[in-house]
Parts: C-alpha cells; structure tokens; sequence
C-alpha cells in the first residue's frame, strides 16, 4: 500500500453528480448496472432534503474524487442504542490499493464512536472475496448466522397493500 494524502469529508448537495457517478461504478463492478434507477434529483432529494435518508462521504486523492461511503443509522433493540449502517462503499480502481477504503472505514467507525453507536454493519457479496479479506484484515467478522431477506418490487407492493386494504376494511 503506497502512503497517499487521503482527504475523507462529508459530501455536499454539490457532489451530487459526483455521487451518481460513484453509484453507477460500483452496480457496474458488481454485475448491477440494469439495477440503477437513481438519479441526481433523487440523490438530491434523498440526501440533501427536508429529511435525509443517508449520508455520504466523499475520499479525495490530490483533489481527485477517488472513493465513497454511503451510510445511515440503524437500531439496535438488544443494545438499545443506534448503530451505523454502510450501504455502499466504493474506490475506484485506479485508487485502490492506496488506503482508501480504510480511510473511509476508519472515518466512519470515529463517526460511529462519536454518535455513540453500539455497531457498524454492512453487507458484502458472497463472490467478493477480495472485499471480505479486506475487512476481515481490519477486524470485521463475517456474521454467517445471518441470512438477508429483502421484499422488493410486485412482492412489496402486494404485501403492502394487503395490509392498507384489511386496515380500510375493504
């Protein structure tokens, strides 16, 4: 790993363009791309508006955009505390290998402690194995018990709307 000076800061609602372009890189790395519908007036709405729902970091190499963190807050009943939820972290390949991405972690787990979270948690693909090494070098243990279930699409909407009709008596 070769010592760059790494400037990790909050990204603003001018970074917006900057942001979606990070979002696209990665859904391309992890075989997603057809996935993306975001765009910069939803990244802004999102993340800039009245209430936003995440936070981002952007990592810079000599003023270069060279990395993001996407995060938001979760909770914990069994902790009775907030933890960190990292959504999305990404370097560019022509940054990687340069303490980026640590940089990026190590900034948000001082977030964490700051807010005084009880954890930060983040989910990683079972085919990164490059990825997996890289946080479990930093101490991050996989947790293998687990399995992520996630409703998405006709399934939420018929789900969600099975409950708005009983609720309205229909």
């Amino acid at each position: 790993m070769t010592s760059v000076p790494i400037l990790i800061r909050p990204a603003t609602a001018d970074d917006v363009a900057t942001i979606l372009g990070f979002i696209q890189e990665l859904a391309e790395y992890e075989r997603l791309a057809d996935a993306v519908v975001a765009s910069e007036d939803s990244l802004l709405a999102a993340l800039f508006g009245k209430a936003p729902a995440a936070e981002v970091l952007i990592a810079e190499v000599d003023g270069t955009p060279a990395g993001f963190a996407l995060f938001f807050h979760n909770f914990s009943t069994f902790l009775s505390r907030r933890g960190l939820y990292l959504e999305d972290l990404y370097v560019r390949p022509a940054h990687r290998r340069l303490g980026v991405g640590r940089a990026l972690l190590a900034r948000l787990a001082a977030i964490a402690v700051e807010r005084n979270c009880g954890r930060m948690e983040w989910s990683v693909l079972d085919w990164n194995d490059s990825a997996q090494r890289f946080y479990e070098r930093l101490g991050a243990l996989p947790m293998s018990e687990w399995t992520t279930y996630r409703l998405t699409g006709t399934a939420l909407i018929a789900l969600g709307r099975s409950t708005i009709e009983s609720e309205s008596g229909r």
